[in-house]
């Protein structure tokens, strides 16, 4: 594929997938996404050839000039979109497929000061919203979506939607995941709340006794919730309004 024809390819790509873009010369002229997106191109040829400190150099302009950091070392496919662009930070082991949209404040980074691989893989189709943080050595599936301001810490099967701090699973394959168990969320917080249920039900059970009567037991958990929820959609699919989970603006 000449050169040409990948600038093409990728002015094309941003034009399907951004309803704000007009016209290959206002993609070409107002979009600094795609200039770090190129300018990244030259920098890695640099990287590859063992020339590393122009490579910093040109990867340190392009971020001056652009809002975004993308080290010179990160492998990065095909049509890649920075819409917006400002604040996004891709590592140097950071690996990133073909037709991803990225959004403002992205961070694909480390977790600490180890060697090797240390940073994401993105795989093709993924959408990652503005603010999201993707950290470490993990994999984000094909046709997955990460939610706006999402920290995202542990691997993302592909076809899913994840949201949240730490980021959970909240649609897979088209379907809802209903989370029942607060083990699930991963967060601290969730911790302290199956705690203080233990300990609630654990009084529970010494009142009983004491007063000589059976404790309650809640046969189906979160029963009242997930009536909620279900309301909710049937009120959503009434007047076919519809919000797609994980948009990043």
């Amino acid at each position: 594929m000449s050169i040409f024809a990948r600038i093409r390819d990728d002015i094309d790509s941003i034009l399907e997938r951004d309803p704000a873009a007009r016209s290959r010369l206002e993609v070409l002229l107002c979009y600094p996404g795609l200039w770090a997106v190129w300018i990244h191109r030259i920098s890695h040829g640099l990287w590859s050839a063992r020339l590393r400190l122009p490579a910093r150099i040109l990867s340190q302009i392009a971020r001056f000039y652009t809002g975004v950091d993308i080290h010179p070392g990160a492998l990065i496919g095909r049509r890649l979109f920075i819409d917006h662009g400002t604040g996004v930070v891709i590592g140097e082991t950071a690996i990133v497929g073909s037709d991803v949209t990225i959004y403002q404040g992205v961070t694909l980074g480390g977790t600490g000061k180890g060697h090797g691989k240390r940073h994401p893989t993105v795989c093709d189709r993924v959408f990652i919203g503005n603010n999201a943080n993707v950290l470490g050595n993990i994999t984000v599936g094909e046709n997955s979506r990460v939610g706006a301001g999402s920290v995202v810490l542990s691997d993302v099967p592909p076809n899913s939607t994840v949201v949240g701090v730490p980021a959970h699973i909240v649609y897979r394959n088209g379907e809802r995941v209903l989370i029942t168990d607060p083990h699930d969320i991963k967060d601290p917080l969730s911790d302290a709340l199956i705690a203080l249920s233990a300990r609630v039900e654990e009084l529970e059970v010494r009142l009983c006794v004491e007063e000589g009567t059976q404790p309650s037991r809640t046969t189906e958990p979160f029963a009242a919730e997930e009536a909620e929820r279900e309301a909710y959609r049937k009120e959503l699919e009434r007047l076919r309004e519809y919000v797609s989970m994980g948009e990043g603006i």
